[in-house]
């Protein structure tokens, strides 16, 4: 009886959010066969997608912590869009365990499940320019990226034409434009904050933010219907998702397999060649291990579990991990420095008619000023601002009013409330070899996998640039007469904003980074990592989109050196 072989793919995709998805999409539309690996279940958006789910359908009614509804997630109930309504969409800490300093908490926010943190992220879609790219080179902190901002605008342009980026032309030098669909409109509020910024503080903008959100149908996807809840799942696909629209694209090549509930243990290295064979996985839900096989693998599975499963990766060639021969793997972690805020009223506005606005999933940003043609005397870097005016949920105010039936939903609709206002900085954290993670030799998840242990903090740098910050932010609510009621001058711990990057940083040179400018492990030439652990720097603006052209960028070259037999 004649064995069958084992199947080989062209490529594994580990990982199946904004960056997997990519990944699949192009290694599938260039050829070659892939399987996907995801560690979580796939959804059913009948089931799991709430955005039109009302309070009453709730056990809670969306109203208790955390604890009552999730008790499970004392990490994962911190962010704002793990509540009652989604709180499924967010990983089981206890299950997934990581370990911190006391003095230094780190808060991970994690989805596991097909389409990863695509299906809950903000949307927010900014690119990077060479103010970032090549931040070093100006201001001499650490080192640039191995590529320039030319060299990845065609693959912003192709993410921007197959997802769809609302927003405005601006022609500004640190934030390009993309590719827009049409912009959404500002409220009342942010056009007096704009009009007030813009007349009084030079070199200030305030525009409409960049949002893959669809304004009109694109790619066979329909328009935004503004229900405002894009955090709790869209069944209409309006927002980009990974399995609303490059995962249904690679499908339909008949080149794809996706395999939800497969948790990569680690990669396999053949000790004959040196390269990687394929990974080894243990069901979600059976727990049990298993092994499949590719010619190239693609680490895709989000910043630090792509980190993990290369430090996980041991064996004689590489004791400390996969691609570690430079010491620099698990280092450099980043994320944006949050919660530097301040809002209030616009008296202005109180009593204005219902305008519809608190359906509008997007806000204003202001891009970053600081660090373009001067130099500040107490920081190196920038940051950028995100927030809004306008009214709030209907339903919110509704809880203070006395009725019932058409008489109720009227008064809730047309009371005289106050307008509100509201900015927060997003502030660059700098590239420190301090800020880490390693595995921790007591702990392991509970599929036996070694768990991480994070050790990050905020730095003088960020802390001087968050005090500038919320000073701005209150001179430019004054300058356009807002009331201040609220400021909040404590950032957040780390890893709140859920833009960790780093940890696995590009580089022109083996000693000092894990990648090559191609995404490709120094080490191991058939590893690639594309998604956020690459990045050498962070900038101030929001990374997802950029996540996304680095994958189109090396996928392309995978193809190309895979056809050429390089790999």
């Amino acid at each position: 009886m004649q064995r069958s072989k084992r199947k080989i793919y062209d490529a594994i995709v580990v990982g199946s959010g904004a960056t997997g998805g990519w990944a699949a999409k192009v290694l599938t539309e260039r050829g070659m066969t892939v399987l996907v690996l995801e560690a979580g279940r796939q959804l059913n958006p009948e089931k799991d997608f709430r955005e039109h789910t009302f309070p009453y359908e709730l056990k809670y009614r969306g109203l208790v912590s955390g604890s009552k509804y999730a008790p499970r997630q004392p990490i994962q109930s911190r962010c704002y869009a793990a509540n009652e309504y989604g709180h499924h969409l967010f990983v089981d800490d206890i299950d997934n365990p990581y370990t911190t300093p006391e003095d230094k908490p780190f808060w991970w926010i994690r989805g596991r499940h097909v389409g990863g943190r695509s299906v809950t992220w903000g949307r927010q879609s900014y690119r990077l320019s060479d103010y970032d790219f090549k931040a070093a080179e100006r201001d001499g902190y650490d080192q640039p990226w191995p590529f320039s901002y030319k060299e990845l605008e065609p693959y912003y342009d192709q993410v921007e034409d197959f997802v769809g980026i609302s927003g405005s032309y601006e022609k500004l030098p640190q934030l390009p434009d993309s590719k827009f669909l049409p912009p959404m409109a500002m409220t009342c509020g942010e056009r007096i904050l704009k009009k007030a910024v813009e007349s009084k503080f030079p070199g200030r903008n305030v525009i409409i933010g960049r949002a893959a959100i669809l304004t009109k149908a694109h790619q066979g996807r329909a328009a935004c219907h503004y229900c405002g809840h894009c955090d709790r799942g869209c069944t209409t696909h309006s927002y980009y998702s990974s399995p609303g629209s490059t995962l249904p694209a690679a499908a339909k090549t008949g080149r794809m397999t996706l395999r939800p509930n497969a948790v990569v243990r680690e990669i396999i290295i053949d000790p004959n060649t040196g390269k990687a064979s394929g990974v080894r996985i243990v069901n979600q839900i059976t727990k049990r291990d298993y092994e499949e096989y590719g010619k190239v693998i693609v680490l895709c599975a989000s910043t630090l579990e792509s980190t993990r499963i290369m430090l996980n990766s041991k064996s004689r060639q590489h004791p400390a991990g996969l691609g570690n021969s430079s010491g620099a793997l698990g280092h450099y972690l980043m994320d944006h420095m949050y919660s530097i805020n301040a809002g209030g009223v616009v008296p202005v506005l109180k009593g204005m008619e219902y305008d519809y606005s608190d359906g509008r999933a997007n806000g204003i940003y202001i891009p970053r000023f600081r660090n373009i043609n001067d130099k500040h005397p107490n920081f190196i870097r920038g940051y950028g601002m995100q927030g809004r005016s306008g009214m709030g949920y209907a339903y919110a105010q509704a809880k203070q009013i006395h009725g019932f039936g058409p008489e109720f939903k009227k008064l809730a609709r047309e009371a005289k409330q106050e307008i509100t206002w509201g900015l927060g900085a997003w502030c660059e954290m700098l590239p420190r070899k301090e800020n880490r993670v390693t595995i921790d030799p007591n702990k392991v998840d509970a599929w036996g996998i070694p768990a991480l242990h994070v050790e990050c903090s905020h730095g003088d740098n960020e802390r001087a640039m968050a005090k500038d910050a919320l000073e701005t932010i209150k001179e430019m609510g004054e300058a356009a007469g807002f009331r201040i009621l609220y400021s909040s001058s404590t950032p957040a711990p780390p890893g709140f904003c859920i833009h960790e990057v780093g940890t696995a940083r590009m580089g022109d040179d083996p000693k000092t980074s894990v990648l090559n400018k191609w995404n490709q492990s120094w080490d191991v030439k058939n590893v690639f990592v594309t998604d956020g652990a690459c990045f050498v720097s962070q900038g101030c603006q929001n990374p997802t989109l950029t996540m996304m052209a680095i994958t189109a960028r090396a996928c392309d070259y995978i193809a190309d050196e895979f056809k050429r037999e390089n790999l």
